[in-house]
């Protein structure tokens, strides 16, 4: 009855604003949308990509699409091809935008816009090209110190004004009537404040002076003015409120289904959040030929490449032979899915026939293993991190895996944590990589089959091996993580862990339980300051490698130990199974019973 009553009132509401509009003008003015309470209005020529009452094809024109990035109004334009600029203030009467980003290098790209490369498919232009405008030169130098750099200057002045410290200049660009304004953020620096963007086509101009709509005419690139815009407002907002509360109503009925592929198509077509498709092409343009190798391995070669001057990224090479292609769909499925600081960016990839490839953020302190490794094997030439630091890095750590166990629609189980795949960026914040071993489960599910092991030997849970020790779950990957802090704290890689010659044949990690047992810990520290973090690390790496997943902690626990200032309780010793009998290793506690895992089907 209620919903009846409501379509009633629906199609009332519809004549009603059908006949206060035809009485104005003979054209019907276009909705109007935002982004944001505070948001600038968004009308023709403008439209909003996912906005439903703004589909119709005469109250937009080509070019002017705008989108929602939360409550900010984004545009994407030639000129910033990868990262969106952000709209505050649409004019519509003087026909102008004002555009920042939170990238310095906007006014460079503008700049280049004026040589007719860059912003020759947009409808916009920079304001003022004749008033307070230049004509400047781009300049190439080299110091005397050998080093190059950019110079702009005015075309009407001399060099040796501007040639402190300069010795050879050669010029590559010429750009003609410039902004005054441009040219001094490229010498102080962009600090995000707008800059001005204007269109001359459409001309809206005159149906703005009076307060009128604007359109396009049927089947006609002309314009023509429509009602009222106050009118027309008045009644969208009235059929506005009528069509919210009609499907209000059914999408109770319906427990809001409806609504949630909504929201799943826009996050598809939310094409700011996804990774960018390169072609092979593209990929060797980007790695300048496959120049510089920044690693290899069995998986393939990484090399270093540059999406622009400002974007370093890794590229990694998968080899054709590497399976059927299950790894690549593997990390491209889990990463799309992910964005977290402890964990690495997929920027792009490539499936180009038989070629793969996947683009990631460039992180310039390598891997973690490069700093911890023994000084031995690496001949002591490795650098080494304070024991602040490693602390941090774990921390981070924790916290990326934490994000993938809880903080996804779906858990992730990396399967192949290890110092390799912890890689650092310009401060240290550590950034887990390499998802090709990943697996998604449901979050209410707490285990999965596997038909093989997979990771890598010395980081992998004895459950992979054998199900004898419980089922394969999060609790994999916990034990890898506890691994991996051992090593941190003993600077050796744990494959090597059994080398007779240098330990005697014992257990590394059964070593450093040895030694905080008897109390013997600090010979492994070199300053009696650092001793309480190498502690801390080592007992939480020891209650991570039980040997039963029941008896390792959850991310979250450790994530707690590890920023907690008070001294941890030793764990029972994981090492009693191995050698001896043992009916306190063998037996979990009540507690630890109660968190026995259910197996998931592959």
């Amino acid at each position: 009855m209620a919903v009846s009553s409501l379509h009633c009132l629906l199609l009332l509401a519809v004549m009603m604003v059908n006949t206060i509009v035809a009485d104005d003008q003979p054209g019907t003015a276009c909705s109007e949308a935002r982004c944001g309470e505070n948001g600038p209005p968004i009308r023709f020529p403008f439209r909003l990509k996912d906005d439903r009452l703004q589909q119709n094809n005469d109250c937009s024109y080509p070019g002017f699409d705008l989108f929602c990035a939360g409550n900010q109004t984004a545009i994407n334009l030639p000129i910033m091809p990868i990262t969106a600029l952000f709209v505050s203030k649409i004019d519509y009467k003087s026909q102008q935008l004002q555009v920042y980003s939170n990238s310095n290098c906007l006014p460079r790209l503008l700049l280049s816009g004026f040589d007719n490369r860059s912003l020759i498919n947009s409808p916009f232009q920079l304001r003022n090209r004749g008033k307070n405008s230049k004509n400047y030169t781009q300049l190439k130098c080299t110091s005397g110190s050998g080093t190059c750099s950019t110079l702009f200057i005015p075309s009407n002045s001399e060099i040796d004004d501007y040639q402190d410290g300069v010795m050879f200049c050669t010029k590559m660009i010429e750009f003609e009537s410039v902004p005054y304004q441009i040219y001094k953020l490229l010498w102080r620096g962009y600090d995000g404040s707008n800059i001005p963007l204007s269109w001359s086509t459409p001309d809206c101009r005159h149906c703005e002076a009076k307060g009128k709509g604007c359109r396009l005419k049927k089947g006609s690139a002309e314009t023509e003015c429509s009602a009222s815009r106050k009118v027309a407002t008045s009644g969208s907002i009235l059929l506005l409120l009528v069509v919210s509360s009609s499907f209000y109503l059914y999408y109770l009925r319906k427990k809001n289904r409806e609504n949630s592929r909504r929201i799943e198509k826009f996050l598809e077509d939310y094409n700011a959040l996804k990774p960018s498709r390169y072609t092979y092409a593209d990929i060797k343009k980007i790695t300048d030929k496959f120049k510089d190798i920044l690693g290899q391995g069995s998986y393939g070669t990484v090399f270093k490449g540059k999406l622009s001057n400002d974007i370093v990224v890794a590229v990694k090479i998968l080899n054709d032979s590497t399976g059927n292609g299950e790894e690549f769909i593997n990390e491209v499925s889990t990463m799309v899915q992910i964005y977290h600081i402890n964990v690495v960016r997929l920027v792009g990839y490539c499936a180009d026939g038989f070629r793969r490839a996947l683009i990631y953020e460039f992180l310039p302190n390598d891997s973690l293993e490069k700093y911890i490794s023994s000084s031995v094997s690496a001949g002591g030439k490795n650098p080494s991190l304070s024991w602040k630091t490693l602390q941090d890095i774990a921390l981070g750590i924790a916290k990326g895996i934490e994000y993938l166990h809880q903080g996804c629609d779906k858990r992730i189980l990396h399967f192949d944590i290890k110092p390799h795949n912890i890689l650092l960026d310009q401060n240290f914040v550590p950034k887990i990589s390499d998802f090709g071993l990943a697996k998604l489960c449901s979050k209410d599910q707490s285990a999965v089959s596997m038909a093989t092991a997979r990771g890598t030997l010395g980081y992998i849970a004895p459950e992979v091996f054998s199900r004898n020790f419980g089922n394969v779950s999060y609790k994999s990957d916990v034990y890898s993580f506890g691994m991996l802090l051992l090593e941190m704290v003993g600077g050796r890689r744990n494959i090597n862990a059994t080398d007779q010659g240098n330990m005697d044949g014992i257990y590394y990690p059964e070593w450093i339980y040895n030694l905080l047992e008897g109390d013997d810990f600090r010979i492994l520290i070199e300053e009696e300051g650092n001793a309480n973090i190498a502690k801390k690390l080592a007992i939480v790496g020891l209650w991570c490698i039980q040997w039963h997943p029941v008896g390792r902690p959850t991310m979250k626990v450790i994530i707690q130990m590890l920023e907690g200032e008070r001294e941890l309780t030793m764990p029972p010793n994981p090492f009693t199974s191995v050698g001896q009998s043992s009916t306190n290793a063998e037996q979990p506690t009540r507690a630890a019973m109660a968190l026995e895992l259910e197996v998931i089907p592959e």
